[in-house]
């Protein structure tokens, strides 16, 4: 029996429907019904009665219930006594530019609210040279595009991006609606960071995988000067929507590419546990919290969470 499976349990019973409170925790309706069948076959018995207008308790998850707010009552008591600790130490986190712009400060906030003697060390740049960092040990944890499976990682998918085309008005080719399809790119000028970074990467392979040869006139690895770049209308760019949101607001055209998979995935990457010190791990379990609840509450422009990260889940590589 896990806490997340009674957390479920109590919101489907509260929003007396799955996809209401599917909906609330953030997770899919399937994933949410997936988990309170794992909780009811453990049990051996139903918890809940499913109906055409949502579902209802049963006599069995009415004496369950109260004892599920009791547990999650006394985990949350527990959580506080355990920060209230003091954990200390230090710990270094790697951003890439376009992920520090949307994590990085409540990051900070949520590390001082929690930890508050923890010194964090943030870094930003881009996400080919934070892999490097990491693999000579400069970096405890990092968010990455993809993981290189000759290291010795920890790998936890985290979420999924979606692309927009950001170009300026002027230029030859530029979207004229909030959609565009990759297959009306090939002609578009681009300028994009080098290969080593992992956005580039991501691109290149979509690219080939659409048998399109992408138009790129220019590379700019600084995520600033690459949208100078693009105001000053020499070319458009691709980015996640933590870019696209903010360039909407200086007279860009921003238009989603709305093929279905085209995305950018985002991994929270660490040293392998053995590795990371008791201030690295809480660090990496506040990322993990922090990232959902920017997701959920919409404060992450075109993400989505990963469906494994719900599990918790990570796979070391």
């Amino acid at each position: 029996m896990e806490l997340r499976q009674l957390r479920y349990f109590l919101s489907a019973v509260e929003h007396k429907s799955l996809g209401r409170a599917a909906l609330e925790l953030g997770i899919g309706t399937s994933a949410l019904s997936q988990q309170i069948s794992k909780l009811e076959s453990e049990l051996s018995t139903r918890l809940l009665s499913r109906t055409s207008t949502g579902v209802v308790l049963t006599s069995a998850g009415i004496a369950f219930q109260h004892h599920a707010q009791l547990t999650l009552r006394q985990a949350e008591n527990a959580i506080q006594a355990a920060q209230r600790g003091r954990m200390s130490g230090y710990v270094s986190v790697g951003l890439p530019p376009t992920t520090a712009s949307v994590l990085a400060l409540p990051l900070i906030e949520a590390m001082r609210q929690r930890y508050p003697d923890i010194q964090l060390h943030l870094v930003e740049m881009l996400s080919g040279y934070l892999a490097n960092q990491l693999n000579a040990r400069q970096l405890d944890l990092a968010i990455l595009f993809q993981a290189d499976t000759g290291k010795r990682w920890n790998v936890q998918p985290l979420l999924d991006e979606k692309l927009f085309v950001i170009a300026p008005p002027s230029l030859a080719g530029a979207p004229l609606g909030k959609s565009v399809r990759l297959a009306e790119l090939g002609r578009l000028p681009l300028v994009l960071p080098n290969p080593q970074h992992g956005l580039r990467s991501t691109l290149m392979a979509t690219f080939e995988r659409f048998g399109i040869e992408p138009n790129i006139v220019m590379e700019v690895d600084g995520l600033a000067l690459l949208m100078e770049t693009v105001r000053a209308g020499y070319a458009a760019t691709i980015q996640p929507g933590a870019a696209a949101a903010r360039s909407g607001e200086t007279g860009l055209v921003v238009a989603q590419i709305e093929d279905s998979d085209v995305a950018r995935r985002n991994l929270l990457v660490t040293l392998s546990d053995d590795e990371l010190s008791p201030a690295a791990l809480a660090a990496r379990v506040v990322i993990l919290d922090v990232a959902r609840s920017l997701v959920r509450q919409g404060r992450w422009p075109g993400a989505r969470l990963h469906e494994a990260d719900e599990s918790g889940e990570a796979e070391s590589l």
